[in-house]
């Protein structure tokens, strides 16, 4: 049953992204999404447990709240490069990873890649590298607003 609501999601993502109803197109999308459900069962067939997805109202919030910054960070990144390019100044810093929950650090390194301007280099068992464009990203990042709704989207306290 999980592998059907992959196939949908999948499904609906692509045609999204694609926004083209033509047949070669389709097919592209269909061989990818086989080779997607390929992948998600072979992963549960190493860890013996099926990846269920959590779609609740905590987490849907979660990813509109995450669109939202990556079009505030894409609209930022754009104009520092066009208005004023020698404001860039790239950074790199380790950010503690102790409030987030182990199971949500990865969803917190990909929340951070996903947003213009920042990339999660390294991810270890209790901090995560990342590059900045403009240090203020790493400090924004150190505030800890995008590490609470993380945990509280994965059913951490949010704190």
């Amino acid at each position: 049953m999980h592998l059907f609501k992959w196939t949908v999601i999948l499904a609906v993502f692509w045609l999204l992204l694609s926004g083209f109803i033509q047949p070669l197109l389709l097919s592209f999308g269909a061989v990818s999404i086989a080779l997607c459900l390929i992948i998600i069962h072979r992963m549960q067939a190493v860890d013996n447990r099926p990846q269920m997805l959590r779609l609740s109202p905590r987490s849907l919030l979660y990813y509109v709240w995450l669109l939202g910054q990556i079009v505030l960070s894409g609209l930022a990144v754009a104009k520092l490069v066009w208005t004023s390019p020698k404001k860039l100044k790239p950074s790199l810093a380790q950010l503690p990873l102790d409030d987030i929950p182990k199971d949500a650090r990865v969803l917190y390194a990909n929340s951070i890649t996903l947003t213009p301007g920042t990339l999660s280099v390294d991810l270890d068992h209790d901090t995560v590298t990342v590059h900045a464009l403009e240090a203020q990203s790493i400090e924004d990042l150190k505030a800890g607003d995008m590490a609470r709704k993380v945990s509280s989207a994965t059913g951490g306290s949010e704190q």
